[in-house]
């Protein structure tokens, strides 16, 4: 018996130990993790020094630590669990295959929990109840696959994992987590959050193409990428993760790809963002729980839909899997890829989450395929179903020969291409020091209704020269609100008239105080349609929501290419100019009110801040300059 194989007999024999191994995408080898098991509280309690002295950590995040940003999860207990490295080895890969079990493991009373015709009535309910009524763009709603397994736990969370090795290709990684009561094995396509060196990336991956019977084809893949449902789902899930990177990044962050992700039975697309940071990794990690492409957006909204449509709690998925690593710098680099395409097995039960982004528009049996799909994915690879015949495999941890690379095929590389000239180039190129802005010099204060596109929001005043702060609309005052020379009030989920929610009648207020002083306003979406009705405009929710759509529209004057974000508009007779004072600048056929500007104030029913506003930045400049005449 070799060393390596051992040494994983040995930890798998022993109930007692905790070890994880790792395998990134690529190497040539496995990395084995092994140490002692500390349950804490809180993502600030993970213990990264002993006595002063830095030390690995591998954590596993459940998603109730939603609720350290103040955000809705049912708390089932699921610890954040860590594990302190004693020892992390890289065994040569060949060997780990040659000493993994590989005899099949039976499943019993396999299924899915919530029944298709279930599911697919809470899709409609989603998208009718919760999208329909302004609460966010998109949410992930989630159903598990359960089964019983009758064989050893670790016997076969170790068969498992060599059944990824072997049959799972392109996961960024693939992992099993062995320690008493929790066992994980999976393969993740995401990197969800990356520290290393000052730079952060994130990497959003959404729109899922799964593979026909006999495997991709160039024809089925360009259909797949011609689909307006998955080309804006994307889009979405990049603004909600930007949003993050500009909570944690000084420069806001950079865009690039879009590329694909291919793996043995499902493709990807995906983008890459990156910036820079000296936050603590702990800290970057938790002003990034967790990932849109498995909650929604907004992201704290999304919280409550889960919350209300999802009956179980979620465990570890949509979590992270984080390796805390010490750096040259004497502290930590960290890589935490997303819990997704895992199996958990505890007690002797299998069980598989897997979730569909609802838009809107869904079809909800479309859905209800697509949770099949990432299903069977996890499954097949596993070897719990029966896996395509010609699938593509890794025999001997070696990619196959008769790999190919759709991504290489100049058709598809220009659909790809094509996605970023709907884009805002102030997100994919590098962006002068704010310093010399034509505001430098003067301060603005932004109100969150609830939605982080503040924080993109505040990372292009400061673009522009204004020093920007945030505060939450329960926390801001109203000396506050007087101190500042340009109050910026916010977007945020729900309906703009219904005054019997404290934060619409907050902002309601602060809208209200800061127009009767004649003080420098800006309103944004939710705020700009409470401003609107302070000129008596009529609000009304749309036929069709505006959850990440790109329209051009008017901007006084200018046609100007703009990301909308809406469930409700303001809304005059075609044709009417003015509410007052308020300059109007609507819609000629049907009169939705895109922006008001006057005395002291400025409104936009967009996000100029969105990755869809290729003209946002230049219209933001303008609408200030407008609210300080």
């Amino acid at each position: 018996m070799t060393d390596t194989a051992a040494l994983l007999a040995a930890l798998a024999q022993d109930a007692t130990a905790s070890f994880v191994l790792i395998a990134r995408d690529g190497a040539q080898s496995v990395e084995l993790l092994t140490g002692e098991i500390d349950d804490v509280d809180l993502l600030a309690d993970i213990p990264l020094t002993v006595d002063g002295i830095p030390r690995e950590v591998f954590a596993m995040v459940p998603y109730r630590q939603v609720r350290e940003r103040g955000f809705d999860a049912q708390d089932d207990g699921t610890p954040l669990r860590c594990l302190l490295v004693d020892e992390h080895l890289h065994l040569p890969l060949a060997d780990v295959l040659a000493a993994l079990p590989s005899d099949p493991v039976p499943l019993n009373n396999a299924g899915f929990d919530i029944a298709d015709e279930d599911y697919a009535e809470i899709v409609k309910t989603v998208i009718a109840d919760e999208i329909g009524r302004g609460e966010g763009a998109n949410f992930v709603i989630r159903r598990d696959y359960t089964a019983t397994v009758d064989a050893d736990e670790r016997t076969t969370a170790l068969t498992w994992f060599r059944a990824l090795l072997t049959h799972e290709r392109g996961a960024y990684w693939t992992f099993a987590v062995i320690t008493p009561g929790h066992i994980a094995v999976g393969a993740s396509p995401e990197a969800h959050v990356v520290a290393r060196d000052g730079i952060v990336t994130m990497n959003p991956i959404s729109g899922t193409f799964r593979h026909p019977a006999g495997g991709a084809t160039k024809e089925t893949l360009v259909e797949f990428l011609s689909s307006t449902k998955e080309t804006e789902e994307l889009f979405m899930v990049v603004d909600e993760e930007l949003k993050m990177m500009s909570a944690v990044c000084s420069d806001g962050g950079r865009i690039t790809g879009p590329h694909l992700k291919q793996m043995s039975r499902l493709t990807h697309t995906e983008y890459m963002l990156r910036g820079r940071s000296r936050l603590d990794p702990r800290d970057i990690l938790r002003e990034t729980m967790f990932a849109p492409t498995v909650t929604g957006s907004p992201m704290q909204n999304a919280c409550a839909v889960i919350r209300r449509h999802e009956s179980k709690p979620r465990g570890y998925y949509s979590g992270v899997a984080a390796l805390f690593s010490p750096n040259s710098d004497g502290g930590h680099d960290m890589d935490a890829p997303i819990l997704i395409r895992t199996v958990y097995l505890e007690n002797g039960q299998l069980r598989v989450p897997v979730g569909a982004t609802l838009v809107r528009h869904s079809d909800p049996y479309g859905e209800v395929s697509e949770t099949h799909g990432k299903a069977a994915g996890v499954l097949g690879a596993i070897g719990a179903i029966a896996r395509d015949s010609v699938a593509e495999t890794k025999v001997d941890g070696d990619e196959p020969a008769t790999k190919t690379s759709l991504a290489d095929d100049p058709e598809v590389a220009e659909l790809l291409a094509s996605r970023n000239t709907r884009l805002a180039e102030f997100w994919l190129n590098p962006q002068e020091d704010g310093t010399t802005g034509p505001f430098a010099g003067r301060s603005a204060l932004v109100i969150d209704a609830e939605d982080r596109f503040t924080t993109m929001l505040a990372h292009q005043l400061h673009h522009l020269g204004l020093d920007a702060k945030i505060i939450p609309w329960d926390k801001v005052t109203d000396a506050d609100l007087d101190a500042t020379e340009l109050l910026v009030a916010g977007p945020g989920p729900g309906d703009p008239r219904d005054a019997a929610i404290p934060r619409i009648a907050r902002m309601r207020d602060i809208v209200a105080r800061r127009l009767e002083q004649g003080a420098p306003l800006l309103a944004v979406c939710l705020s700009h349609q409470i401003l609107a009705d302070r000129f008596g405009i009529e609000l009304a929710p749309l036929d069709t929501p505006h959850q990440g759509l790109q329209k051009v529209v008017p901007m006084f004057g200018e046609d100007a290419s703009i990301g909308f974000y809406n469930t409700f508009t303001a809304r005059v007779s075609p044709g009417t100019t003015a509410a007052g004072v308020a300059e109007i600048s609507a819609d000629a056929n049907n009169g939705d009110v895109y922006a008001l500007r006057g005395p002291g104030f400025a409104s936009v029913q967009g996000h100029l801040e969105s990755i869809l506003s290729r003209d946002g930045i230049h219209t933001l400049e303008r609408l200030i300059t407008s609210a300080f005449a």
